[in-house]
């Protein structure tokens, strides 16, 4: 009896897993889940320690064993999504940025959002001139250390905070000097808010690069904002689709398709090729996710997904969840005492610190921020056929906060990254900085292609995205492969052309087999159902059995007879 009890309570203890996730602040939470529970009931859980209500526009991320990025699906098991040994350890972010942040209902959604934006920022997601980046560091500087004190902050205190990877001491002065003169009396909230609203005006609000290329073998990024999907190469936006013109989204292997429909010119399709087919998978699922909750007025409207068009082919997906429009409804109803904040007690954060917690980590001294230019070539291969959706890269030219290309390179052992011959942790500044307002960042931008590489640390799921040297390698040949390919469209189309019409015989072979096994049932079998019988007794299957297959089949009969007899004689 006891041997059952224990053995009993051992395979309960196997069905159980304990689950980690990074939240915005860095900070963790731990639980355990059922072998069976569904995303829905952990993000439930994480919610409800969150005190959130506005919850529809967050969602949990994770990576698979294959280094590739998902977001956690709700209505499949947890365990059999993650595919991976526990513990599990996720993440907890921004899915969906709000149209406007400023119209959220409740402070703690916008605090989130906030924690968000502020990680974009500092990641290079986040792209802005020179005064709005001052603007934006002076609204953080001043939610989280308040006004001004000439007691508490010295000459050149903003220095020591960490807004960006790398910015010049001009900007670290406009941003003290905006702290100072501007913002003064505003309350964390109000600050939060400001950054929202001008954050909002941005173009690279929203984003979440996909590293692609185009058919020509380009680097570029795909991302879906709230407005519409775009695409960036270099730091320019290159193609912007509202919602409303995106009419289908398909992929193929490592080839992701946008068909759009525009009034003033035909209907166009654009052709992007990813680094995996996971990747392209990931890719076309976002992007059905996000047209589903932009564009959609009620979640009723959801359709199931296909990646093809021909039957049964392809994968299929449906976003489950309401819309944006909904979500917004259900805010306005909202009614209870608004919960508590407790910025003060953020976790120190190893990708994106705190201007709270100590002084800025970079180790490369200001005379020696020198960049190093990189060949087109280089800014490919920096890509790395990663299959993370990595940060949108940027460079910066001298004190005038333009931008410059880095090189960036990979030890094999440390894994550091150098810049100027200078080694630093990649945390400091591998990441790209803002771009500055100046006339000359087009000249600059059509002439080279960055290659700041994703940090290692920007969270937990993608420590193990950077390769070392020897797979660094082996994807650039993979690289060069695939720009090989790209030269080789007709012969690809014409592959494609062929087996969909091996498809469409064999498709159409299986449906004659199936009508003829359904004739031969009407017509030899005993079978009394009433839907034979129906059948039956129409005058139409009666002139058709008796004038065409009765004749047929003694014609068959006598030739099988007349076979049969011959290989007797002989």
């Amino acid at each position: 009896m006891l041997s059952r009890l224990m053995s009993g309570s051992s395979r309960s203890l196997e069905r159980e897993y304990s689950c980690t996730v990074r939240l915005l602040d860095d900070s963790e939470y731990t639980c355990t889940i059922q072998r069976d529970a569904k995303g829905q009931y952990l993000f439930d859980l994480l919610c409800h320690h969150l005190n959130l209500l506005e919850k529809d526009y967050f969602g949990i991320r994770f990576v698979d064993p294959d280094k590739q990025r998902h977001w956690l699906e709700f209505t499949k098991s947890v365990v059999k999504q993650l595919r991976s040994q526990p513990p599990f350890t996720m993440c907890f972010r921004v899915k969906f940025y709000p149209v406007d942040p400023a119209a959220l209902k409740e402070e703690i959604t916008r605090y989130l959002v906030f924690l968000q934006i502020k990680r974009d920022l500092y990641h290079g997601r986040l792209l802005c001139k020179t005064s709005d980046a001052a603007l934006l560091a002076a609204y953080i500087l001043q939610a989280e250390i308040g006004d001004y004190d000439p007691g508490k902050h010295p000459e050149g205190y903003s220095s020591k905070f960490q807004f960006f990877p790398k910015h010049s001491e001009k900007l670290e002065r406009k941003i003290a000097e905006i702290h100072k003169t501007e913002l003064s009396g505003q309350t964390p909230a109000t600050s939060e808010l400001n950054f929202l609203r001008k954050a909002q005006t941005l173009e690279t609000y929203g984003v979440d690069p996909h590293p692609c290329k185009d058919v020509s073998g380009n680097a570029a990024f795909l991302a879906f904002t709230p407005f519409g999907f775009v695409v960036l190469q270099g730091n320019k936006r290159v193609h912007f689709i509202k919602w409303n013109e995106v009419t289908k989204l398909k992929f193929e292997g490592k080839t992701f398709y946008l068909y759009v429909s525009q009034k003033e010119e035909k209907k166009i399709i654009l052709t992007y090729f990813a680094p995996t087919p996971e990747a392209c998978k990931h890719l076309w699922k976002c992007g059905i996710e996000n047209q589903a909750f932009y564009k959609l007025e009620k979640s009723s409207q959801v359709r199931t997904v296909s990646s093809s068009n021909l039957f049964f082919k392809g994968s299929r997906f449906r976003y489950s969840g309401r819309v944006a429009k909904e979500v917004m409804e259900s805010s306005a109803k909202i009614k209870r005492e608004p919960p508590e904040i407790h910025r003060a007690g953020m976790v120190p954060s190893r990708s994106c610190p705190s201007i709270t917690h100590g002084p800025r980590l970079s180790s490369v001294p200001r005379t020696r921020r020198r960049a190093v230019h990189i060949s087109i070539m280089e800014g490919l291969e920096s890509l790395r056929d990663s299959a993370h959706s990595t940060p949108v890269r940027s460079s910066s030219h001298g004190d005038t906060f333009l931008p410059h290309a880095r090189s960036s390179r990979a030890d094999s052992n440390e894994r550091v990254a150098v810049i100027s011959d200078e080694a630093y942790s990649p945390a400091d500044s591998v990441l790209p900085t803002p771009v500055a307002e100046h006339s000359l960042e087009l000249m600059l931008l059509s002439r080279q292609i960055n290659g700041a590489t994703c940090s290692i640390e920007e969270e937990k799921e993608s420590e193990a995205s950077t390769p070392t040297a020897a797979e660094a390698e082996a994807l650039g040949g993979e690289l060069r492969a695939l720009c090989q390919g790209h030269g080789r469209p007709e012969e690809e189309q014409v592959n494609k052309f062929v087996l969909s019409v091996l498809r469409l015989l064999l498709v159409t072979m299986g449906l004659l087999f199936v009508l003829l096994l359904l004739l031969i049932m009407l017509t030899e079998s005993d079978l009394d159902i009433a839907f034979f019988r129906d059948i039956r007794q129409t005058p139409e299957f009666e002139q058709f059995h008796y004038q065409y297959f009765c004749p047929l089949r003694r014609w068959f009969a006598c030739k099988i007879r007349s076979v049969v007899s011959l290989l007797i004689d002989t």
